[in-house]
């Protein structure tokens, strides 16, 4: 593992700046609390694309650009004992899942399964999150969500569908639940954006031009996905189906017809972000949560604990050469939490600018260490 180099802040004062921030968009207080905890639980996890990394771009530039609303109007368009569909009205999809999640997780607790769908949404953060909300009530999580067309399909080369992440999250009778939370592209623009604002290239096979060539220029390809001249290859590869990216595909596109069709919503094309003359516009994102509460089947107890033992019995078995131990999905997410819980949040020097810029500009007290 790579030595951490970047200059670690106080969980607590991140937070307290994060939630000042936001309001100091026009964002209301228990809302500003709830897209915090989001984004630093991005960063507990080490998932950095959808972290501190993100404040800025995806969510105030947003609010300034008038493609992302402050204040959430979540609407209620039809309701069951067992499902939920909402229209965000381009508010904030953090503030929409956490509503949905909340609902459908007492539904499930009274009649063992539920589900929802959000339209007119816009980004909410890591899928895990949400799907992590049910492993925390004893409950499995699936979450998905369709995205601004990045994906090409199988034999293409133009960006179709989003990243679309397929989310669960499944409680065991370990410390951390199993949890898988990834893109259905090789990589996610989150990554890229990444990759752009530490000065990193691409790796080589993750995004393709129209003209077939592999693109590693981070800054480049960004502008690229926006122009739709470079693709995403899903997961497996592209833009033949020699290393069977049509798996990749056509999970993408499950995940795009769930997130569309279950609440009525937009899809592909029409997510870009951008009006026919270049102008910024709503995203319109949807997505799909659903609950399953295993004491339903066979109890809570008796669930969690086969799931740990399928679990431990994969991180027992035999090793490939050369390497020192297996992991489970969501193990390595929760290893990197006892590591930061003490040190902190590591923030590098392009987020420090940025935390400075937006204290400077709301009239924000915070002094932050990297400062001294």
């Amino acid at each position: 593992m790579q030595e951490e180099t970047r200059p670690y802040l106080p969980w607590d004062l991140v937070n307290d700046f994060l939630v000042d921030a936001f309001v100091g968009y026009g964002v209301p207080r228990e809302d500003a609390i709830i897209c915090a905890d989001v984004l630093l639980e991005s960063d507990r996890r080490g998932i950095e694309s959808h972290g501190c990394n993100r404040f800025k771009p995806i969510y105030l530039d947003r609010f300034e650009n008038g493609t992302l609303l402050p204040v959430t109007d979540f609407e209620v368009v039809r309701e069951t004992p067992t499902t939920v569909v909402a229209d965000a009205h381009d508010g904030i999809g953090m503030v929409a899942a956490h509503e949905v999640m909340t609902r459908l997780i007492d539904k499930a607790r009274a009649y063992g399964m539920a589900g929802g769908a959000v339209r007119n949404s816009t980004h909410f953060g890591i899928a895990g999150y949400w799907a992590t909300m049910a492993s925390r009530a004893g409950m499995i999580g699936l979450v998905g969500t369709n995205a601004r067309p990045s994906i090409a399909p199988t034999y293409g080369v133009e960006n179709m569908l989003g990243t679309n992440p397929l989310t669960f999250a499944i409680p065991t009778d370990e410390e951390f639940p199993f949890c898988i939370d990834c893109a259905t592209s090789i990589v996610q623009r989150g990554k890229i954006e990444y990759y752009a604002r530490e000065g990193k290239p691409t790796p080589a096979g993750m995004v393709v031009a129209q003209d077939g060539r592999e693109l590693t220029d981070s800054e480049s390809i960004l502008q690229m996905l926006v122009d739709g001249t470079a693709a995403l290859a899903p997961l497996g590869g592209g833009p033949g189906d020699e290393m069977c990216g049509y798996k990749g595909y056509g999970y993408a596109t499950v995940v795009e017809i769930l997130s569309a069709a279950l609440a009525g919503g937009k899809f592909m094309k029409s997510l870009t972000g951008v009006a026919e003359d270049g102008s910024p516009r709503m995203y319109g994102l949807g997505h799909f949560f659903f609950v399953v509460d295993p004491e339903a089947f066979v109890g809570r107890e008796e669930f969690c604990r086969i799931a740990g033992d399928i679990c431990r019995a994969l991180r027992a078995s035999k090793l490939a050469p050369g390497y020192d131990r297996i992991y489970t999905a969501g193990e390595r997410e929760w290893l990197m939490w006892q590591e930061r819980k003490e040190k902190g949040v590591p923030i590098g020097e392009a987020v420090q600018r940025e935390f400075c810029e937006v204290r400077d500009k709301l009239g924000l007290t915070y002094h932050f260490p990297f400062e001294d």
